[in-house]
Order: C-alpha cells, then structure tokens, then sequence
C-alpha cells in the first residue's frame, strides 16, 4: 500500500503545471543539506520534439565541465528535464546546462552554508508586507517536492507554531504577528528523510488608508495686497475625508476685522491621495487686516497643522531691510574678488597650469598626426664664427633640453641634413614634416617689433626655469620617456 501511495505522489508530481516549478533565472541558491531541484522547461515545438536526446552538464573551476549521469552521484537523479538534488551540498556549487537538441539553458548554482544559530538563510528569504487588520496568508506549500511531503512544520522566528500535512497561517494581522515564518518540509526518500525549507519576511504596517494630514505650503506666508483691494488666502492639506479645515478669524479682542467669505474644494487624485482646499476672501482691506493674524488648520485623529498668513503693504515690502542689503553687498563683493584672483592667477600661471594639466592628463597630440619631428629648429646667422651665440643655443642647448631631457626630438638643419640637395625645397619638405618651427634669433636680428622668447646667455638657468616652461607651452603635448636623466644646471655660455 505504501508503494501504491507513492507512486501516485510521483505521478502526481510529474503533472504539477509546469508554470509554477520550472526555473528560468540563471542565477540560483540554495541552501546547504536541503532537497534542490533544477527544472528546464521547452517550447511547445521543443516539447513535440520527442526524439531529441536530453544531457545535463556540470562546469567548474576543478573539473572542467563534465556531463552527468545516473552514476555521477549516489545524490542526483535525473529526469528529464529536472536535475534533483537529494540533498544538495557546497561541493555541487557550478554552472548547470540543460541541452535537448540545438537548444541549452545554463544555470549558475551558489550552495549557501546552513547557519548554525538560524532555521533559515536570510539570503533566502521571501519578504512581504501586510497593513495592520487586513488579512495575512501564510501557506506551507511547496511548488515541486508538495505531493511527497508527509508532514510539515510551520516555525516563527525559529519556534514551532503549527504541525501538519499543510499547515499554514491565515488572520487578520497585528503588529505582533510582525517576524519570520519558516515552512519545514519533511520528505521521504529511499528509506532516508529529507527537508526543504521556505522563509517569508512579514512586515506589518499601518493603516495606509489613513495619513497624518499635513498643510501645505511654509509655515509663514507673506502676502502682498494693497489697501482697499480685495485678496484671496488659499490653505491647502493632504488629509483624510472626516478631517477638518478650518480659518481661525478671531484676534485677541474675539472680533473679526472685517467681512469674508470662504469656499471649500477638494480634490482626490488617481492614487487615491485628497487635497482639500479652504479659500479665505478679504474684501476692501484695511490697516487692520495688516495687524491680524490669519491661522489656518487642520484638524485630525492623528494630530494637528497650522499655518500662518499675514498681509504686508507692497510699499513695506519692496523696502529691503539695511542688515539684508548689507550682507548681500558683502557676499558680491566677496566673490567679485575671488572671481578676480582666479582670473589674474589664471593669466599669471597659465603656462604652469597647462603644463600641469598635460602631465595629469597624460596628454599626447604626437601619435595621431602623421608628422616625424616634433620641431624644425632654424637660427639666422651672419657672416660671424660658427661658435657664436645663436649657433651654440640651436645646435647645442635646445637638443641638450628638449631632446635629452624632455624626449621630443628636434630636426636642426645642420645637424640633420646632408648636404647637396635642394635647400629651399629640402627645407620646406622638413617644415612640413615638423609639428612646431622654432627659429633663433640673435640680438642682431631682433627688432623693437618682434616679440620672441629670449635665452639670456650670462645667467644659468635649470630645466624649471621660465625660459624653459614658455618654450615647453609653445611646443605640443607629448608622453615621452626623456633621453637621459640629468638635472644639472645648464652651464653659462661665453659672449663672442
């Protein structure tokens, strides 16, 4: 009879629909010890496809991927389309594949260890929230392994509450009902008892039909009116229907300073929220309504709001008081001279600012443009020695830094070209060729109008000097390691 009995659970089992047991998500848990199931559900022309052979695979770091068999683990069994776990341990953690065909699904498994001070895993934890009074269903059924329990136990925050085939929860709730309800199953299986285990969250919440009305709007409203005209006040709040709004008119003498008239509107939105709306109408205003008080509230179960409106001639209130114009002047004039600082210290240190912000950004304008050198040095000599001033500074110097020290590299036309060629077109080919043109002027070539940089031949100068930053700010960006290493101070050359 036993037999019969389970073999009409399995039966059972296999005709659950399918909607509620087949698992899509690729990323899955489960909890060590436990029963686990992986479960693939096909297409309908998939399913007619009754001669497609169907293999389950395994993949993981150690092994590699492997495929599964009936002799691959005393713990799994396969089905078809369902991969079971009787139970699951840490050590079946992987990637799954399902293959029927031409079609694969692929299912990553993380094994949770089981907490030793819990009944549940709070990474498995189903949450729900009910309002207070309103009904709270807490079923103990599971979606796959329910036509094999033979008994289930319902726990609250890890006490047993209830015992039974299906026993579950169902009341309106309370605050105290508030915790975590653990489902137990029991299942019987090849003379050995295993469990699966469902953990719902219940938070309980009050009544969301009733809020705590609020007016709203600042606490004081100043309004402008002019005297012998007519005003409306608006007070409006977000309230519950039996809430009251209302204006209270009396000043300290119990007197009303003149005639108004009210009107109430209200208004509720698609979410279900009302906003009530009080008018106040002030007809023919006089010095007396600029002394009163106008108070406006609203009134609930759940507390109180008011808010306060008082009228100002528009004269008083387009006088702006001294302490608030003075602050003001302050706070301009304050970030006036901030605003002017930066822009001075902008134009002081604007070569150091961009020299900075090419080291930062690793800024590099060389490797896109075509070009081969990165200057085409050019210096204008007279009839003097070849050792002169200008000659010493292009030939010598300028390859010494830029190159050496700074990695870009240099075209010098005494130093570069061979002789014999076409000058003017030989030049012009190696301009062309160069990203920047530096050109050497000696006192002698230099005018009232012209405005170079000038290399003062008396005075040492290190690599961190002005002379060196403004001819780095001229030549173009570029990332390259320097040649050598030095850091000496450049020696002083002697005058001719």
């Amino acid at each position: 009879m036993h037999h019969i009995e389970l073999l009409l659970a399995l039966l059972a089992l296999m005709f659950t629909s399918t909607s509620e047991i087949c698992i899509s998500r690729h990323n899955i848990s489960a909890i060590e010890g436990e029963l686990f199931y992986l479960k693939y559900c096909s297409s309908a022309s998939e399913h007619n496809n009754e001669t497609a052979t169907i293999k389950w695979y395994k993949n993981n770091e150690s092994h590699g991927c492997i495929e599964l068999n009936s002799s691959s683990s005393p713990r799994i069994t396969l089905r078809d389309s369902v991969l079971e776990f009787w139970p699951v341990e840490l050590e079946d953690s992987g990637s799954y594949i399902f293959q029927m065909g031409n079609d694969t699904h692929k299912w990553k498994l993380n094994v949770i260890g089981r907490s030793k001070h819990n009944c549940y895993s709070e990474k498995l934890i189903i949450s729900k929230t009910v309002e207070v009074q309103k009904s709270l269903p807490v079923a103990c059924k599971h979606d796959y392994y329910q036509p094999l329990v033979n008994r289930t136990a319902l726990y609250k925050n890890c006490v047993k509450i209830k015992e039974g085939k299906t026993p579950g929860l169902k009341k309106n709730a309370e605050f105290a009902d508030q915790g975590y309800y653990t489902c137990v199953f029991f299942i019987p299986h090849n003379g050995r008892l295993f469990n699966a285990t469902k953990t719902i969250n219940v938070t309980i919440v009050g009544d969301r039909s009733k809020i705590i009305p609020v007016l709203l709007g600042p606490k004081l409203n100043r309004v402008k009116v002019e005297l012998g005209k007519d005003v409306e006040l608006n007070c409006s709040a977000l309230a519950n229907e039996r809430d009251l709004i209302y204006w209270n008119l009396w000043d300290e003498n119990g007197k009303e300073p003149n005639v108004h008239e009210e009107k109430v509107t209200k208004i509720r939105t698609p979410e279900g929220k009302l906003y009530v709306s009080r008018m106040l109408g002030i007809k023919n205003i006089n010095e007396k309504n600029l002394k009163f008080s106008y108070n406006c509230t609203v009134v609930s179960e759940g507390g109180t709001d008011t808010i306060n409106f008082v009228l100002l001639k528009k004269e008083d209130m387009d006088d702006i008081p001294g302490h608030i114009f003075t602050r003001g002047m302050i706070v301009a004039v304050s970030v006036l001279v901030v605003v002017v600082c930066l822009v001075i210290m902008g134009v002081i240190y604007r070569v150091d600012l961009v020299l900075f912000y090419r080291h930062f950004m690793r800024k590099d304008e060389t490797l896109t443009d075509g070009k081969t050198y990165d200057a085409f040095v050019s210096y204008l000599k007279d009839c003097g020695p070849e050792n002169g001033e200008e000659h010493t500074f292009a030939v010598e110097i300028l390859p010494r830094v830029l190159e050496k020290h700074f990695g870009y590299k240099l075209c010098i036309y005494e130093r570069d070209v061979v002789p014999g060629g076409a000058v003017v077109d030989e030049i012009h080919s190696l301009i062309e060729k160069s990203r920047r043109l530096i050109i050497v002027l000696s006192q002698s070539y230099m005018s009232n109008e012209v405005r170079v940089l000038k290399w003062n031949a008396d005075k040492p100068l290190s690599y961190n000097s002005r002379f060196w930053k403004n001819l780095l700010y001229l030549m173009p960006a570029k990332m390259v390691k320097p040649c050598g290493a030095e850091s000496e101070v450049l020696p002083v050359l002697s005058q001719s």
